[in-house]
């Protein structure tokens, strides 16, 4: 057989490999342009008018109007719940990371007795429906006074969110190679310093991750804020949102609500684009090492 025909035949089961795995990557192909084509009605739509949206749902604005978002912000107060969403979910995140980081630590790199069972205790916690814990949540906030209020929420977010967090970040923690945990040791470095110094940037990929993901989850978190806040002026932008929702009954201004549907997903979108690569990072490495 000729060195012709072998790169040939070569050539040939690269082409054919190739072609069988194509289907794999339809699906995905398919529900991405899905996405993006969601993503694009919706921002073309808060840009026109109720009378263009009814006329022809699928055409471009004749005008761009950018009083869709001015009504939307102001008197619908989402620009207020904006910022108590703001509040909310970057104090939530940074507590959470604050208090996971290190437990999940020791947990993951200490070995000492009940070890194993405190990591089951934090992560079953996780398998608990919320639901069940609004009656003894709202109970516990009223006697601590901290009911209908910022930072009462903030405890009931970070609270809520430790489960998963333990998870992930314990499993992560375990992956890091030991070789520079012991250097720093034999250096003399104390427990916290080996923490600080060495295992927390080893850890940043995995704590940008769980950052990541609490941030999606309560930024669109709308039940809790449901039972625990009633103060109009307190309110997250999900809750608003649905306001503007349930007054569309009345007012029919649908163009306001696609403008309201973009604010919201704006800051999630943001994020994920600028901190995607170090999401994709964590959650490769927690998975190879």
């Amino acid at each position: 057989m000729s060195k012709e025909t072998i790169r040939v035949r070569r050539k040939r089961g690269r082409i054919g490999n190739r072609l069988r795995r194509v289907p794999l990557y339809v699906l995905p192909v398919l529900w991405s342009l899905f996405t993006i084509f969601c993503v694009l009605w919706i921002i073309l739509t808060s840009l026109k008018t109720n009378r263009e949206l009814f006329s022809n749902v699928w055409s471009l604005p004749t005008s761009i109007q950018y009083q869709n978002y001015v009504k939307a912000w102001t008197v619908s107060k989402l620009g207020l719940e904006f910022r108590n969403s703001v509040v909310l979910v970057f104090a939530s995140v940074l507590l959470i990371l604050v208090l996971c980081a290190p437990a999940a630590y020791v947990l993951s790199r200490m070995k000492f007795k009940g070890g194993g069972l405190l990591t089951g205790i934090f992560i079953a916690g996780a398998g608990i429906p919320l639901p069940l814990l609004f009656i003894p949540l709202f109970g516990l906030t009223a006697k601590l006074h901290i009911n209908n209020t910022l930072p009462g929420l903030i405890i009931i977010y970070t609270t809520v969110s430790i489960p998963f967090t333990m998870y992930l970040l314990t499993g992560f923690f375990r992956t890091l190679p030991t070789e520079l945990e012991e250097a720093a040791r034999l250096d003399g470095c104390s427990e916290f310093g080996v923490f600080r110094r060495v295992m927390l940037p080893l850890a940043s990929p995995g704590l940008i991750t769980a950052a990541i993901f609490n941030f999606i989850a309560l930024w669109n978190e709308y039940m809790l804020a449901l039972v625990f806040l009633n103060d109009p002026n307190k309110m997250p932008i999900s809750r608003g949102l649905y306001g503007i929702a349930e007054s569309m009954q009345y007012t029919g201004d649908w163009v306001g609500l696609f403008a309201g549907v973009v604010i919201v997903m704006v800051p999630t979108i943001i994020i994920y684009v600028l901190l995607s690569e170090r999401l994709i990072e964590g959650i490769t490495m927690g998975a190879l090492k």
